[in-house]
């Protein structure tokens, strides 16, 4: 372990932060780094694993899909406003439901993160920890939020038409592959939501670490400014 946190410690020397980095024992950097990822993602879990999570949040809101969206005001007028707005709310409602899923596996990915990693993560771009996140979590995410979402969105009649007509469309190369069904696209959707907000709190630490409820995390980050 300490052959490690040495290499860390030659790895981020090689930034403009080493300055303020070698006041700092590897140790510290290391767990103020893996505080502070799992102090963001877990925030941004719990902004949306709740009601309305998704649904009242204007940047991560889930709405038709576009083939849906280009017919939204044809279908209002036939008199289905009721279902494409209750397929709105399922959509999000699902989203908001799978949220929790997430917890786990983005902790594991915090406790298996790589001495090059730490060196990219500390070194690299506002969102470079939310960036290893989408990278080690995302298939995974996608496969555990598929069966919940879908079990949400099957009950609303207008998911079970879309489904039929989506298919066929992509079929015929009308569709994108991805949104061929309604827990696609919904899965898709909620997992882009969450990437944006782990994002958010990722800069928010990097922007003001006096925020962090973690004095390390608050050092650390406090030291890459």
């Amino acid at each position: 372990m300490r052959h490690i946190l040495s290499v860390l410690a030659l790895l981020v020397m090689s930034s403009p932060a080493a300055a303020s980095l070698d006041r700092i024992s590897n140790a510290d950097a290391v767990s103020g780094l893996k505080q502070a990822l799992n102090e963001g993602s877990l925030a941004a879990v719990a902004k949306l694993g709740v009601q309305n999570g998704y649904f009242t949040n204007p940047k991560v809101k889930i709405p038709l899909p576009p083939s849906l969206q280009r017919v939204e005001s044809a279908l209002r007028f036939a008199g289905m406003k009721r279902q494409a707005d209750e397929l709105v709310l399922s959509m999000n409602r699902a989203a908001e439901a799978a949220a929790p899923e997430a917890k786990q596996l983005l902790v594991e990915a915090v406790k298996k993160m790589s001495v090059t990693d730490a060196k990219q993560i500390l070194t690299g771009g506002d969102t470079a920890g939310t960036e290893y996140f989408k990278r080690n979590t995302q298939s995974q995410l996608a496969q555990r939020f598929l069966p919940i979402v879908k079990k949400a969105t099957d009950r609303v009649g207008l998911a079970q038409q879309y489904n039929s007509l989506a298919g066929q469309g992509a079929q015929l190369g009308l569709i994108k592959k991805d949104d061929a069904s309604i827990e696609q696209y919904v899965t898709r959707k909620a997992l882009d939501g969450l990437y944006l907000m782990i994002g958010e709190q990722e800069k928010a630490f990097r922007q003001n670490p006096v925020g962090a409820s973690s004095d390390i995390v608050k050092r650390v980050f406090g030291a890459l400014r």
